[in-house]
């Protein structure tokens, strides 16, 4: 089994999943990264596999780019022995917890009636559309305004009819999340219009058609 625990780090409201490599260490390989709690560019992560499989994992990385930069390995184990990576993710997670809070009302303010998902962890929420409202729309208008945010179809294999996005609150300023909301908002309403006056000329459409 292949346990990636990404995010562990940031979960808000109760204590993190305990690890299944915990339970059965020579089953479970687990993977770890610091690319959420320190920086995407630092390029680290760490693999703990069962003994049987120790030496295959070290000649497909040795295969895959031969090594990682020592000094930026040396220079993160030496910043964990010392305690300062615990210090650091406790200090993130309070901040990261104050946006994701701060969001959360802002989204409740202006879209009330939108659902909000995936809030227990991590750096990201899924806000879920009205059906019929392109999510690929949505997020090209707040573009538009100012706002990034990923349309949760383009991770889709095949079209699934529940449109979404995925926002992400790890970088922004919460300042700045109010009036993102705000221009996200409109984004929202003017792809909602968009849909209900597509509906609506296909309706006069099939009642020209019977007619």
């Amino acid at each position: 089994m292949i346990e990636d625990d990404y995010d562990s780090e940031f979960r808000y409201d109760r204590q993190p999943v305990r690890a299944l490599q915990g339970l059965d260490p020579e089953r479970v390989v687990y993977l770890g990264t610091t690319s959420k709690s320190l920086a995407p560019a630092l390029r680290l992560g760490w693999l703990v596999v069962p003994t049987p499989l120790v030496e295959e994992a070290g000649r497909i990385k040795h295969l895959l780019d031969v090594c990682s930069p020592p000094i930026d390995q040396l220079a993160l184990a030496l910043f964990i022995a010392r305690g300062d990576y615990d210090r650091h993710v406790r200090r993130a997670r309070g901040i990261y917890r104050r946006r994701r809070d701060r969001l959360l009302a802002a989204l409740d303010a202006k879209l009330p009636e939108l659902a909000v998902e995936g809030v227990a962890a991590g750096v990201h929420v899924l806000l879920r559309l009205p059906a019929g409202v392109d999510d690929r729309l949505v997020a090209s208008a707040a573009e538009r305004n100012g706002v990034r945010v990923v349309p949760l179809s383009a991770y889709e294999l095949a079209p699934s009819g529940r449109g979404g996005l995925v926002i992400g609150y790890g970088r922004i300023h919460e300042d700045a999340i109010e009036p993102a909301v705000s221009a996200l908002a409109a984004a929202v309403r003017f792809a909602r219009g968009r849909a209900t006056r597509g509906r609506r000329r296909r309706r006069r459409s099939a009642r020209a058609g019977m007619g």
